[in-house]
């Protein structure tokens, strides 16, 4: 079954973070992507811009509207995913909790609902 695992921080946790620190958590990052991909979990893996680089898009009545960033009133915002093959839930979990960003943020777990054509 396939599971999307949202990476959600606090930007201002990494932006605390000294070059060395970061660089650590970067390559711990790709290594566990590489272990994901090497086990048969891995889907796929990105990593977000910050949220000052979004655009919220919305249509109603038929006209589009464009506004900048999401203004959700949190803290965390999402940094990134990983889109995972997992036998069930509990595989879900486990693999998130590898996940290195899991230490200075959440990982949001979430089922992919699939859609077949009629």
């Amino acid at each position: 079954m396939k599971y999307l695992c949202q990476v959600w921080f606090d930007g201002a946790v990494l932006d605390a973070m000294t070059k060395e620190e970061k660089a650590a958590l970067d390559a711990n990052s790709l290594n566990y992507d590489k272990d994901l991909a090497e086990s048969g979990h891995m889907i796929v893996a990105q990593a977000l811009q910050p949220p000052t680089s979004a655009v919220t898009v919305r249509v109603r009545s038929g006209e589009t509207s464009v506004t900048d960033g999401p203004f959700a009133e949190t803290k965390e915002a999402l940094g990134g995913f990983i889109l995972i093959d997992a036998k069930d839930l509990n595989d879900a979990i486990r693999i998130a909790a590898g996940i290195p960003l899991a230490k200075f943020g959440a990982i949001e777990v979430r089922p992919i609902h699939e859609l077949r054509a009629q």
